[in-house]
């Protein structure tokens, strides 16, 4: 059986609020998120393609992503949020260690596509902060920005992005829902990944700035879902309902 949830708990406050909101919502990228030529892709070890693949090769798992996609004649590929991924054996701090539980719930949604796609606001926001986090198989260029509804403040993060253009924000920028302020990056400096867009909804930073876990243990899964809600309320593709 597949780790794909079959639907994400949106039981959460900010789940709920966020539903209400949803007409509100401009999309995140200029694609269709529901077009016949997307697809939801599989990172589970259902997936038997995944299992000798060597994941740390960043241009085979380039590939791989490539042959994913055309298996469903397909050209950009969602899916992610609550999936127990093994494609993170290729990050040693999250499975180098064998005596450490694997973090393996992926905690948003990723959209691969190409480099260079350029990321919107999806509601007016303020960036609230901004970090290279550079390391091998981390999120690379990030942002992450803060929103208010109905007095509720909450965020959203976007990971894997163009150091160039995500470097000219800082903290305090204002942005209009739709403005356009950072673009998909390239590999290496995406964190060494297949060109992709990770977004994550986020309740609370707890004090975090410029990154926030996009992976959690599979047994703290209800906490994670609570804090981190399902991003298609806000993406909204029929291919993640």
């Amino acid at each position: 059986m597949s780790d794909i949830p079959v639907s994400a708990p949106h039981s959460s406050p900010l789940s709920a609020l966020l539903e209400r909101h949803q007409h509100e919502f401009h999309p995140v990228l200029p694609v269709d998120l529901s077009a016949p030529d997307v697809a939801r892709l599989d990172f589970t070890a259902a997936n038997p393609l995944l299992q000798d693949a060597d994941l740390r090769d960043t241009p085979a798992f380039e590939e791989l992503v490539a042959r994913l996609l055309a298996a469903k004649n397909a050209y950009i590929g969602v899916g992610g949020y609550l999936e127990n991924r093994v494609i993170y054996r290729r990050s040693p701090g999250l499975f180098g260690d064998p005596a450490v539980p694997a973090r393996s719930l992926h905690l948003g949604v990723d959209v691969w596509l190409r480099a260079g796609t350029p990321v919107l606001a999806p509601l007016p926001a303020v960036v609230h902060s901004v970090q290279d986090n550079d390391n091998f198989g981390d999120y690379g260029p990030t942002v992450i920005l803060q929103h208010q509804l109905e007095d509720t403040t909450f965020y959203t993060l976007y990971g894997h992005l163009s150091r160039r253009e995500t470097l000219l924000l800082r903290p305090g920028m204002t942005l209009e829902s739709g403005d356009t302020f950072t673009e998909v990056g390239p590999a290496p400096e995406n964190g060494d990944w297949p060109p992709h867009l990770h977004f994550q909804v986020i309740a609370d930073l707890e004090g975090r700035s410029g990154d926030f876990p996009g992976v959690g243990l599979v047994a703290e899964r209800e906490k994670w879902a609570a804090l981190c809600p399902d991003p298609n309320l806000i993406l909204q593709s029929k291919w993640l309902e």
